[in-house]
């Protein structure tokens, strides 16, 4: 039976290896990337699937800016879902889960660089998206976004900037 919950501390191993075979290295020059790197997920959109103790999904939403307008919306990526479970409807449970835990927390709206046929059927869409950049390349027809609240884009301009937590790195001591 497939479970989904919060990522847990213990879950970013498993969480890099699936995405490392999901997407390999070159997920590290993503323009995305640019927005993730260093920062810490928003608190509470941070998800993952699981069947039984394997981690086999997982998606993040991220805290960002936009520009010149400085208009506060979430960067979704990556989705990922393990090769042997997909067309299982895990991605789709996913998404349907962050965008409720963030509708539920009072975000504006989600922005994400996706496949438009994939994403569409959650409403994401090239509307409102004139005005706005990711920083880096990116291919314009995949930059979406999705209202949460009604006219949370109007007006919106600028590129993408980060905006969540730094992650704060942890020495490990030496051993004596």
């Amino acid at each position: 039976m497939i479970a989904y919950s919060d990522e847990l501390c213990g879950d970013v191993a498993a969480r890099d290896t699936l995405l490392d075979r999901v997407f390999g290295p070159a997920r590290f020059r993503k323009s995305s990337e640019r927005i993730r790197s260093g920062r810490l997920p928003a608190d509470g959109l941070a998800l993952v699937a699981r069947d039984g103790d394997k981690l086999i999904g997982t998606v993040r939403l991220w805290h960002a800016a936009c520009g010149r307008s400085g208009t506060p919306v979430l960067l979704l990526g990556p989705l990922a879902v393990d090769g042997d479970y997909r067309s299982e409807g895990i991605g789709a449970a996913l998404m349907r889960l962050a965008i409720a835990r963030a509708r539920e927390a009072g975000h504006g709206a989600i922005l994400l660089v996706g496949d438009e046929p994939y994403y569409r059927r959650f409403g994401f869409s090239t509307r409102n998206m004139g005005g706005l950049a990711m920083p880096g390349p990116y291919e314009r027809s995949r930059f979406l976004g999705l209202e949460l609240i009604p006219g949370s884009l109007a007006g919106a301009e600028g590129v993408l900037r980060p905006t969540g937590l730094p992650a704060v790195e942890t020495a490990v001591p030496a051993a004596a």
